[in-house]
């Protein structure tokens, strides 16, 4: 599957509208990168494993959310990726990929 079918199959999946739409998969993003982050963290306090697969089915979750917003923005996953690219090659470029602020 590539960006821009996975882009219009998630169009497919989005059960709300609107200003709902906009929160619901605004909380489905933290609430899968949380899902994340807590398996990342059960591995370093208490020595649970996860499997690969494990982790990569929470981060599908989160490219679903991410990708739904995009759209919900008038844009794609590419114009997403495209537009981290451009950012961090700018940054890079001018020397200021470390640090903080979105706008160095």
């Amino acid at each position: 599957m590539n960006t821009h079918r996975y882009s219009v199959w998630v169009e497919g999946k989005i059960m709300t509208e609107g200003q709902d739409r906009l929160v619901e998969n605004t909380l489905g993003l933290v609430g899968e990168a949380g899902e994340v982050a807590e398996k990342i963290k059960k591995l370093i306090r208490d020595d649970t494993r996860f499997s690969n697969a494990e982790i990569i089915k929470e981060l599908g979750d989160v490219v679903f959310y991410a990708t739904a917003l995009a759209n919900y923005y008038g844009s794609t996953l590419d114009g997403v990726l495209e537009t981290n690219v451009e950012k961090l090659n700018s940054r890079e470029e001018r020397g200021v990929i470390k640090g903080s602020g979105d706008n160095r």
